[in-house]
């Protein structure tokens, strides 16, 4: 035997090894995959154990009309046994190694193992124990492995098929060496079937075929192979399954409910660069740094997470994108990743829901800090650059250009015009030029001209409110 031969065993374990390691970790750090395994996990446990108890009930009824003795007791306990062991499994069900499943799993196949070997103990006839195998018993190890895939990991159902052929060979071991035998009927049998040598050796009931019990042992180890492949391959679906609800999860972070339905089934490439209008927006709480300084972190934290809460769905419930966080501040855009002929209007409504939540605000968040909040708004429409940015292992969807930048300006220059939201003229003009049938969300700005914005040379006509 070579050292190669010799090693390829532990490397295939290890190779198992390093396979569930990467998949805890890929459960850890993906909540999607954690439920879904756990999902999977339990549910297919749960329709394999009611399964199981309605088959065994079946032969539990069965039996009775099939032996109609006080032998049939023994088969009953046996099946009431199965009954048992099944839910316990389902009881003490995981994801991830349970030695206590584990051990219910071999007590299975030992018990399978006992009773296929073992004669019937309130049977008053004695008869070779090799005779137990003319029942041909072992077929119900198929049946316990078929009920597993639904219930078990690949690893779990490689390690069923290596159990029960393990069982099944100290079984056969058990007869050979220590099974009972009665010599006179091998002697019976040779004179019933004198020159029929194959005859007498198959039909001699103290013979226990050890051939053909390793062959059984063979083909069930070869038939869990199979399972194993194919339950592996189920658990890639899966796998494959939560990383995409985890991508969608992510993307319902920044685009509402029918964006990111889009996006999952748009067939390109959404980060592509490209240049097209937009309308942007920028929000900020005013005086926040104050507030910050004065109210312990955790109400500070608390009151980040409302007013995050109430930009999202203003920002959402107008088909807007969320861009990014900026501590108190929020960038959002609409028109990304797909421009639309209502991208202005929709911003500027978003900007009107929001301001028109601070009531709401100001209400809950006064039991946290003890100030006059208040937010403030800029709202600008044009070009820009959208696109993938950063290295490939650090990818980020980024909107850049001078639009974003006016937008900010415009944020930020509603504290020295004492408003709530400046509106860029670019912005409102395009909102009276898409149609809109309704824009009586224009009836309270009022026009602004030739505005200086800090940092830019060029004055801008602005509309606030």
């Amino acid at each position: 035997m070579t050292a190669q031969s010799i090693a390829w065993p532990s490397q295939f374990f290890a190779r198992l090894r390093e396979m569930r390691r990467i998949e805890e970790e890929r459960a850890k750090t993906n909540p999607f995959l954690a439920q879904a395994l756990e999902n999977e996990k339990r549910e297919g446990h749960r329709i394999a154990v009611i399964a199981r108890t309605i088959a065994l009930g079946v032969i539990a009824v069965v039996l009775p009309f099939l032996n109609p003795t006080i032998s049939v007791l023994y088969s009953e306990a046996i099946v009431l046994a199965f009954i048992a062991i099944g839910w316990a499994q389902l009881r003490f069900a995981k994801v991830g190694r349970s030695w206590v499943e584990l051990a219910l799993i071999f007590a299975d196949f030992a018990l399978l193992t006992l009773v296929c070997i073992m004669p019937n103990p309130l049977l008053d006839e004695d008869f070779p124990t090799a005779f137990a195998y003319r029942f041909d018993g072992f077929i119900a190890f198929f049946v316990i492995l078929a009920v597993g895939t639904l219930a078990y990991s690949w690893r779990t159902i490689w390690m069923i098929g290596v159990w029960g052929a393990l069982l099944w060979l100290a079984g056969l071991l058990g007869v050979l060496y220590f099974g009972t035998t009665i010599p006179q009927l091998s002697d019976a049998t040779a004179a019933a079937f004198a020159g029929h040598p194959i005859m007498s050796e198959v039909l001699d009931p103290n013979n226990a075929q050890p051939p053909t019990r390793i062959w059984e042992m063979l083909v069930f180890v070869i038939v869990a192979g199979i399972l194993t492949l194919k339950a592996w391959r189920s658990k890639q679906l899966l796998l494959q399954q939560a990383e995409v609800a985890a991508q969608r999860a992510n993307l319902s972070r920044y685009f509402p409910k029918s964006l990111v339905d889009e996006l999952a089934s748009s067939e390109h490439d959404v980060g592509a660069v490209r240049s097209q209008e937009i309308a942007v927006l920028f929000t900020d709480i005013v005086g926040f740094t104050e507030v910050a300084e004065h109210s312990p972190p955790e109400k500070v934290m608390e009151l980040l997470r409302r007013y995050h809460a109430i930009v999202e769905g203003a920002i959402f419930e107008n088909g807007g994108t969320l861009d990014k966080y900026l501590g108190d501040g929020v960038m959002a855009t609409f028109g990304t990743p797909n421009a639309g002929p209502d991208d202005a209007a929709n911003a500027l409504k978003a900007a009107r829901q929001l301001l028109g939540d601070m009531d709401r605000f100001k209400r809950e968040c006064a039991e946290l800090v003890d100030a006059e909040l208040q937010v403030s708004v800029g709202v600008h429409f044009g070009p820009v650059i959208i696109g993938d940015i950063g290295p490939p292992r650090r990818l980020e969807f980024a909107v850049v250009g001078d639009t974003v930048n006016v937008a900010s300006r415009l944020e930020a220059a509603s504290r020295e015009l004492d408003c709530r939201c400046v509106a860029s003229d670019a912005l409102v003009q395009k909102v009276k030029t898409s149609g809109s049938p309704n824009l009586s969300f224009l009836d309270d700005f009022a026009a602004k001209r030739n505005v200086q914005l800090r940092g830019r040379r060029v004055a801008v006509d602005i509309w606030i409110a």
